[in-house]
């Protein structure tokens, strides 16, 4: 049996979504601005902030058990593209597969993607993105 697992970027401008749940997250820097401040921010994609560009994908592996199981579909995965373009916070949002190790393999590929990273006001910064890992066997 072949396999393959299809990836796919698939990002929720977040200014939507976070109104409706009550504001953005961290979408606005500090008061003071500061550089330090600044660098520690995580933006949400939107209002000045752009998108981060996928340079490097790495494919999720299926798991020998989830293939037996002949598991198929998505995880949705939230994701920190840190300022310097690599993976840094991520976490399940929607989860195909927590038993039998798809959902893992799918943080672990994810954490190896790189990234020319999102921009406001001319500076790279850290953005929140969602992104769609598909696995899918042939």
């Amino acid at each position: 049996m072949r396999l393959l697992c299809a990836l796919l970027l698939t990002v929720v401008v977040a200014g939507a979504r976070s109104e409706a749940r009550g504001g953005a997250r961290g979408a606005q820097p500090s008061e003071t601005g500061s550089p330090e401040r600044l660098a520690l921010q995580v933006y949400e994609p939107g209002d000045g902030v752009s998108l981060p560009q996928v340079v490097k994908q790495v494919k999720a592996q299926y798991t020998s058990e989830a293939m037996r199981q002949m598991i198929e579909g998505d995880v949705m995965l939230g994701v920190v593209v840190r300022a310097d373009g690599s993976v840094g916070d991520v976490q399940v949002k929607e989860s195909l597969d927590a038993v039998y190790g798809l959902d893992q393999e799918a943080i672990k590929a994810m954490k190896q993607w790189e990234f020319k990273p999102g921009m406001k006001d001319g500076k790279a910064v850290a953005v929140r993105v969602d992104v769609k890992i598909r696995f899918t066997l042939r």
